[in-house]
Formats: C-alpha cells, structure tokens, sequence
C-alpha cells in the first residue's frame, strides 16, 4: 500500500469539525439552522475519499456512520455521515438534544482501499481493515486497536467478529482482507 499522503490544514479541518456540528444542529432543530453545508475553503475537501463520523458521549460509543469509498465531495459526505450517526445508526437510538452539548465527536478521512498483501503488514494505528467472505463484511477503522489495546492477531480476530465471521477467518482461502489508512482528528 502506498503512503497515504492525503493532509489536511488547520483551516480545513476547523470548517469539517464545523460542519459536523451544522449537519447535527439541522437534524435537532430542522426550522432553525440550514440544511446546506457552507461551501468548503479549499479545493481538497471536494475530493472523492471516504469518511466516517464517530460520536461518543462520556468515552462510549453513540454514533458511528460512514462512506468506506468517496461517492461525493468529501465535505458533503462529511455532513451526511454526521446527520447519519446522530440519528441513523441503529444500534442507537437518535440522538437528543440534551445529549448535543456533550457529544465528543471525531472525523476519519480514508485513503483508497486495497487488498492486504500480507496479514503480517498490518500495522496498529496505521491499518483500518475490511474483513469479508461468504457475503459478509465488517469495519474497524485504524484507531480502534489502539483503544482497545489490541495486538495485530487480535485486531484481525475482530474485525472477523465484527463481519459475522469465526475469530479465524482471516487465516482461510477465500476470506478478503482489505486495508487502508485515514487521517483522524
């Protein structure tokens, strides 16, 4: 996998944090804030990448949506998930507006995806991973290894769990190992 070189300003990721708490605002709120995200300062937050909102609220989960492949400018696909993972995700229930103000939320902009040359190149807290096989697929994203404190086997092992699939999936002819890498912020 090439490095993934895509970086983002201080200007620009100021304007996406923004626009998460725009997207979340409207969806609160529908009458009093706009439905249109702002046009984006530069150039690069048109490009075509993927991205996930995550959401917690007191160090737990409560929101996680996202685009694994760009479909769409990157800062509408930004504003979509965020509206998405307050109130679409349907491990949750939609999120409420005494929960707004105390929502920690964090933005994961993905490289092009790739198939894993080697399982044994993954690497902790670079490395997010697709897991599929037999019509199933999972998820994690690069940073959840690294709070969960897991090594390369056990990251592998779950990503397996989160597709439905035996812990040891990974290991058997015809599971797809897919990997890429995100800046997180």
């Amino acid at each position: 996998m090439s490095d993934f070189r895509f970086e983002l300003t201080d200007e620009e990721k100021s304007y996406l944090k923004e626009l998460v708490i725009q997207s979340i605002s409207f969806g609160l709120n529908p009458g009093e804030a706009s439905d249109t995200p702002p046009e984006p300062p530069t150039d690069k937050l048109r490009e075509h990448l993927g991205a996930f909102v995550t959401l917690k609220l007191g160090g737990n989960l409560r929101g996680c949506i996202g685009n694994v492949q760009g479909s769409g400018e990157l800062f509408r696909t930004v504003w979509n998930m965020a509206r998405s993972a307050a109130f679409e995700d349907p491990r949750f229930p939609p999120l409420h507006e005494n929960e707004f103000q105390a929502i920690d939320y964090e933005i994961s902009i993905l490289s092009p995806i790739d198939v894993c040359p080697n399982p044994e190149l993954v690497e902790i807290g670079r490395h997010g991973l697709i897991m599929s096989r037999e019509g199933r697929s999972g998820l994690l994203l690069p940073q959840v290894p690294v709070e969960w404190k897991w090594d390369r086997e056990t990251f592998l092992a779950q990503t397996c769990v989160k597709a439905g699939l035996p812990r040891d999936a990974w290991r058997k002819e015809g599971t797809t190992i897919l990997w890429f890498e995100a800046v997180v912020f």
